[in-house]
């Protein structure tokens, strides 16, 4: 029974769509197709209905996944640790992140480890906190990067860092020459928020809540960088982990001002599935992240100063 048809049809299934496996696999979509055929021919046994959309597994089918798909795991750990032995790290490692890490601070995570693990197939993808669970879950992701993590079930969770979150504005603006602020300075601002389906959305409101505040949402959005352009042209402030905005503090577009009368952070995790095994080149970037390519990120001293970030020594 070859190998790589039984990998394919656990492809299809997991990815719950042909033309998604065979992207995966950088294949045509008929050759999906004829390898699933090939193998239900050799097994006696119909495993997709194709009939029904979306498809459905057959009874054989299910049963045959779950088999598959334990024995597919297995073998790739096996092979990983083989690899180990010699001291070679090679395969594959999916990471899916929310779109809020940060851009340029996942990048440098991404590009040192291509560096130093260039045998590696790593792919990043970017998607909503929902869908980098459900990919967890489908076996489309190796790893999740994820605010306020959920640990339970079949996701396990291994804390990453804390970041803090600092009140983000333009630089004419009214606060911007302060290098920190209590909460009750931006009562009535023009607000840039999150969207309301984001837990980092409502961790804002609760804080907000809990001291009385009361701020003007004039636009929201699921994307830290659409928050940051929109604060950058004048149509608000908002409040973002520090880590986020790294560059344009560096380019003098926005300005960062500690919260002084509260501490409000955002924890970040890396998340998994709980029974599938971590292979090395998964362990790899999950220490890479902890190792921190930057020094933890300081606000000046002085509100007319650039923000300031040391170079961690390698």
């Amino acid at each position: 029974m070859p190998l790589r048809n039984v990998e394919l049809f656990c492809d299809i299934v997991a990815h719950r769509s042909f033309s998604k496996a065979a992207a995966a696999r950088n294949l045509s979509q008929p050759a999906v197709s004829q390898a699933l055929h090939h193998l239900e021919e050799r097994l006696g046994a119909q495993l997709i209905d194709r009939s029904k959309r979306p498809f459905e597994l057959t009874p054989a089918g299910h049963l045959y996944y779950e088999r598959c798909s334990r024995l597919i795991d297995e073998f790739r750990a096996a092979a990983d640790e083989v690899h180990s032995l010699g001291g070679r790290v090679t395969g594959r490692l999916r990471v899916v992140s929310i779109y809020s890490v940060g851009l340029l601070q996942m990048q440098t995570y991404i590009n040192r480890y291509r560096e130093q693990f260039p045998h590696v197939e790593l792919t990043l993808d970017y998607a909503q906190p929902d869908e980098v669970y459900a990919r967890i879950q489908r076996d489309e992701a190796d790893l999740g990067i994820v605010s306020f993590p959920k640990d339970g079930g079949d996701i396990g969770c291994i804390d990453w860092i804390e970041q803090e979150m600092v009140l983000v504005v333009p630089p004419e603006h009214r606060l911007s020459e302060q290098v920190s602020v209590i909460l009750e300075q931006i009562e009535g601002e023009a607000f840039i928020a999150f969207t309301a389906d984001l837990t980092i959305r409502r961790a804002t409101d609760r804080l907000l809540r809990k001291h009385r505040i009361s701020v003007n949402v004039v636009h929201q959005f699921n994307n830290i960088e659409n928050i940051k352009r929109a604060v950058e042209i004048g149509l608000g402030i908002s409040m973002l982990p520090l880590e986020t905005v790294l560059r344009e503090l560096e380019y003098g577009s926005l300005k960062a001002i500690s919260l002084s009368d509260v501490s409000f952070h955002r924890p970040m995790g890396i998340v998994h599935k709980r029974q599938k095994h971590l292979s090395t080149a998964a362990e790899r970037f999950i220490e890479l992240l902890h190792e921190s390519p930057q020094s933890e990120p300081v606000l000046p001293a002085s509100s007319s100063n650039q923000i300031l970030v040391e170079a961690a020594v390698p």
